[in-house]
């Protein structure tokens, strides 16, 4: 009985004692707690990027969005405005065109009336040159006729075969004077160069002797008289021609 009081009284002062002895806490929570407050004191990591890949991505974006976002009415905006510059330069080659077109013809005018007009002033040189043989003969036949034979004697005092001839004589110049002016009409005109200084284009130096009285290099006899059509010399003139040195 006793045994068994003792034994029931030291058990109740073991718990009683192992009640008043703290426990002694985990190392294991607070190595835990200490690493979880590290973990959220460590700064967070920061990534760096280029501003202009930013930049570009941005207006990708932004143009994405404005194409997704584009209204009927600014697409039709744009669609005239490229048919707008797209008849502008149409015009402008057409004008272009035109204005090349214009004035080729006018070169064409120009050039075919210069044609038009030479051909007239020249298409009687053929018969120009033939017909100055003619006014030869004339000249020749009037040469024939002494001058003293004309004016010798008057009118009254002249015999009848004188005044035919001076008849006929006055005849064939009144003839060649009307012929002269009727080829000077048409651009041919004959001319003299007795006195002249020698023109190698348009005289034709048959003979050349010394005369002391007159000055070198000039026309002192005229064989043959030169005819010019239209400006142009057609026939040089055959001369002789005054050479003192």
């Amino acid at each position: 009985m006793l045994r068994q009081t003792i034994s029931t009284t030291s058990r109740a002062l073991r718990s009683t004692a192992r009640l008043s002895t703290p426990r002694p806490t985990s190392s294991l929570p607070q190595l835990y707690q200490t690493s979880f407050a590290t973990v959220r004191t460590i700064a967070p990591r920061t990534r760096w990027y280029s501003s202009e890949t930013d930049a570009a991505k941005n207006n990708g974006e932004e143009a994405k969005k404005e194409a997704e976002v584009e209204s009927p009415e600014a697409a039709f905006k744009k669609q005239l405005e490229a048919k707008d510059a797209e008849v502008r330069e149409l015009k402008d080659k057409y004008l272009r065109s035109m204005a090349e077109q214009q004035n080729e013809f006018r070169s064409l005018q120009e050039r075919t009336a210069r044609e038009i007009q030479k051909n007239k002033e020249f298409a009687l040189q053929g018969f120009a040159q033939d017909l100055v043989d003619t006014v030869d003969n004339f000249d020749r036949a009037l040469a024939m006729v002494p001058e003293e034979k004309l004016k010798s004697q008057p009118a009254e005092e002249k015999s009848e075969h004188q005044q035919d001839l001076v008849n006929l004589y006055e005849g064939l110049k009144m003839t060649e004077t009307i012929l002269m002016q009727t080829l000077k009409k048409h651009g041919l005109e004959r001319f003299d160069p007795n006195g002249d200084v020698f023109n190698p284009h348009e005289h034709d130096a048959t003979f050349m002797t010394p005369m002391p009285d007159k000055e070198h290099n000039t026309v002192f006899h005229v064989q043959q008289k030169g005819f010019r059509l239209n400006g142009r010399i057609l026939r040089p003139a055959k001369v002789g021609v005054v050479k003192n040195k």
